[in-house]
């Protein structure tokens, strides 16, 4: 392995391998320093709130949950329930771990947890010096037609609200929650 590019968040690596015929063959992996991190804050509404903004890998503007990163040595509801801070000006009482996944598992090393959030309290939002946000209500079942429509493109805010949808149809949401959103 031989570290090509490293910064703050990421480094990537460039790997000699022997292919599955045996001959050689080259590989580039990226391997994140913090861990990612996602929050579907339902309010007292039976609304998600989402928050838009402008990512510059894809060149387009997105809609998804609060998320980010924290460092690996915090717990990572610690770090979840900052962004939620950060982000939408939230604080919760109410927090349930709903699903983990490997981001883009052919390159990188990412790795997620996301969690709902209910009872919701407002704190001052701190966004990032580098984040220019907007939030955003929805419906939940709404958001999830966003979903399925293609207008919300986002891996973890897809696989979030979906398995919230499939936590409602399946009576697995915390009592607070089911009451609001329905199944």
């Amino acid at each position: 392995r031989a570290a090509v590019y490293e910064n703050e968040w990421i480094r990537v690596d460039h790997h000699e391998v022997l292919g599955p015929a045996g001959g050689p063959g080259v590989y580039g992996t990226v391997h994140f320093k913090y861990h990612a991190t996602g929050v579907v804050p339902i309010d007292e509404k039976g609304n998600v709130i989402l928050v838009g903004q402008y990512r510059f890998p894809l060149g387009a503007y997105s809609w998804e949950i609060p998320e980010g990163g924290g460092a690996k040595e915090i717990p990572i509801l610690e770090s979840a329930q900052r962004e939620l801070r950060e982000e939408c000006g939230l604080a919760a009482n109410g927090w349930a771990e709903i699903l983990g996944m490997d981001l883009s598992n052919s390159v990188t090393d990412e790795r997620s947890v996301i969690f709902l959030a209910w009872e919701l309290s407002e704190t001052p939002a701190q966004p990032d010096e580098t984040e220019q946000l907007q939030i955003a209500r929805l419906p939940f079942w709404e958001a999830v037609d966003r979903v399925k429509r293609g207008e919300i493109r986002d891996s973890m805010t897809a696989a979030a609200l979906l398995r919230v949808a499939l936590m409602a149809l399946q009576d697995e949401l915390p009592r607070p929650i089911a009451k609001l959103i329905g199944g």
